[in-house]
């Protein structure tokens, strides 16, 4: 199989994060798949654009259509997994397939109030004591080439409150009602909170699946970059080129 054969990928980076969150599942699907990775607004380099969902789902949009190869698999992590969810609503017609990870579960009700408490308590500290934190913590976990390019990209302190003020209270299982496209929903074996309505989840949409990346966390690209990257991979050649 060929760039030109396969079915065309776009990448959603989660909190904070931005493009480079997904180079270690870009450069070993490059030669098999047309794709992108997006920078959110308010991340990256559209750090100084305003975040809302509705500029966000246009984001997603504007990569698929620049892929120029049809509807395209969104693969969403965390914040870009909701993101890929209100996508799934407005865009259906370019939505070749849907990989949810480590966004699978309620943002209503209690479950909301962390959330809501965690994204306030961000603006009361200085955005480069964060930033150091952030280095520090990514480069004790991980290798430096699983995260060099998320440092690279910085962070997006500032929008997280309104970006999460946003997801919260608006999506749950009933989300996946909308999603007409075949799913994937891939948590972190150890990711407890994010994958706590996987089931609801699987359970709302005709063609949604549950796989687990063994011994992985939240951030399950980054524990285990080959076996998340296989399940895209195996998930995305299910689905023949074009509808």
């Amino acid at each position: 199989m060929t760039t030109t054969d396969g079915v065309p990928l776009v990448f959603v980076h989660g909190t904070r994060f931005s493009a480079g969150q997904w180079s270690m599942q870009l450069a070993a699907l490059r030669e098999e798949f047309p794709m992108g990775a997006v920078d959110l607004p308010g991340h990256g380099k559209r750090s100084a654009e305003p975040w809302s969902m509705s500029a966000a789902v246009e984001v997603v949009a504007s990569a698929v259509d620049a892929l120029g190869h049809g509807p395209a698999v969104v693969i969403g992590h965390s914040l870009g997994g909701y993101v890929a969810l209100e996508f799934a609503r407005r865009r259906p017609e370019l939505l070749r397939g849907l990989v949810l990870a480590g966004a699978s579960a309620s943002t209503r009700g209690p479950w909301a109030a962390p959330y809501r408490w965690a994204a306030g308590l961000v603006c009361r500290i200085p955005a480069d004591r964060l930033t150091r934190w952030n280095d520090r913590l990514l480069r004790r976990l991980y290798p430096p080439e699983v995260v060099e390019a998320t440092i690279g990209g910085g962070y997006a302190f500032h929008t997280l409150p309104t970006a999460w003020g946003e997801v919260l209270g608006r999506f749950d299982a009933g989300s996946m009602r909308h999603v007409e496209a075949p799913a994937l929903i891939l948590n972190g074996e150890r990711d407890t909170v994010f994958r706590s309505g996987e089931a609801d989840f699987a359970r709302a949409h005709q063609h949604a699946r549950v796989e687990l990346v063994p011994g992985a966390r939240h951030l399950a690209n980054f524990d285990a970059p080959d076996a998340f990257t296989d399940a895209v991979r195996r998930f995305a050649r299910q689905l023949p080129a074009t509808r």
